[in-house]
């Protein structure tokens, strides 16, 4: 194994994969990055056997070969060395020496036969989107997906894949957030994806980039350019989300997002740290904001909203709230309402998108 790459190369392809690399492992090999010499270039991977990431860049290769090295090391490495070329040879089994101007190291790693496989996924009939619709779709919804373990199946994303559109969807029983985009082509599918997979489609694809979408069994593939990610997929039925979603709710208030999650967070300074529970009465053209926590204190406050319907006392935990507020996209959000114990709904006002978006928060029984 012999190649000459540039630092700012090396640079970035090691970004590219050190977020798949396990910061703490009980398998040595998961901790190094994978070093693959070909003709297309340099490859380099990374997994934690949940999330795989391998990317190509560009290198003068003399001789091909692999070889795993200390992922955390080699990042450093490429981070001090000096502008210039830097040469990757080959210095017995399993070690590398590298050069840069008159610096020299050598790394000791791992044979490439230590190194986990890949998932066999396809991308033959792949579905096909804008990397930057993806990005939209995850930053808007992985959010609300659930970080207990009592439900695996919440931990994940839902993402319905349609012949005419896409659909994430994402709850941890309390608050959820659901998004559609418009798409061609592709068949019909529901994956369940983990939102740190999400996450890396977000870190290592431009919103430009065309990206690739393919599935086998219990894995997903993402693909654009030279950069691959692999993600195990959550199995199991998704909870029927449809149910939860109200449909008749006849009370709306159209309010200022910044002002109403201003005066959400001065609520919740004086809310139980174990409910954040806080009351909102909606009358007239107004929405009061009150708290009553034993042995701390009170508060209210008042916001200007427009509002139809009867009055409404209805109770919220401060914090599900203001999470939804924060991801909607415009500066004035709707919020309908049916009765004290039902389900509200959070959507944009205004938005000038393809997409449609709307959030759903359940309640907190009042306490008199």
């Amino acid at each position: 194994m012999k190649f000459t790459i540039t630092r700012e190369q090396l640079q970035e392809g090691l970004s590219g994969v050190a977020a798949a690399i396990p910061a703490k492992t009980t398998l040595p090999v998961l901790a190094n990055v994978l070093v693959e010499v070909t003709k297309q270039g340099l490859r380099l991977s990374g997994t934690d056997l949940d999330i795989a990431v391998t990317t190509t860049v560009p290198a003068e290769v003399d001789a091909e070969g692999a070889v795993t090295l200390p992922a955390k090391k080699l990042v450093d490495i490429a981070r001090e060395l000096p502008s210039g070329p830097v040469r990757f040879t080959a210095a017995g089994e399993s070690r590398v020496a590298i050069e840069c101007g008159r610096s020299k190291f050598k790394l000791l790693g791992l044979p490439r036969e230590e190194f986990p496989s890949f998932p066999a996924v396809k991308f033959d009939g792949a579905w096909n989107a804008a990397a930057g619709v993806v990005h939209k779709l995850v930053g808007h919804v992985a959010f609300a997906a659930s970080t207990e373990e009592s439900r695996p199946i919440l931990n994940g994303v839902l993402w319905e894949l349609r012949p005419d559109h896409m659909r994430m969807v994402a709850t941890n029983g309390h608050r959820l957030a659901k998004m559609d985009v418009p798409a061609k082509g592709g068949s019909t599918a529901d994956l369940i994806v983990p939102p740190k997979a999400l996450e890396q489609i977000r870190r290592l694809f431009a919103a430009e980039d065309a990206l690739e979408i393919a599935r086998s069994d219990n894995h997903i593939g993402f693909r654009a350019g030279g950069t691959l990610v692999f993600s195990r997929l959550i199995e199991g039925p998704y909870p029927n989300y449809e149910q939860v979603i109200p449909r008749e709710n006849d009370k709306v208030a159209t309010a200022d997002k910044a002002a109403m999650a201003a005066a959400l967070r001065r609520m919740s300074v004086v809310a139980s740290d174990q409910t954040h529970r806080i009351r909102l009465a909606f009358s007239g053209g107004a929405v009061k904001f009150s708290v009553q926590t034993p042995d701390l204190g009170e508060a209210q406050d008042e916001l200007a909203v427009t509002y139809e319907g009867e009055p409404l006392e209805i109770g919220f935990n401060a914090m599900y709230l203001l999470e939804v507020l924060k991801y909607m996209p415009t500066d004035e959000v709707r919020l309908t309402f049916k009765a004290p114990e039902r389900a509200a709904t959070v959507e944009p006002v205004g938005w000038d998108d393809p997409a449609s978006y709307m959030a759903l928060v359940m309640p907190l029984r009042l306490v008199d």
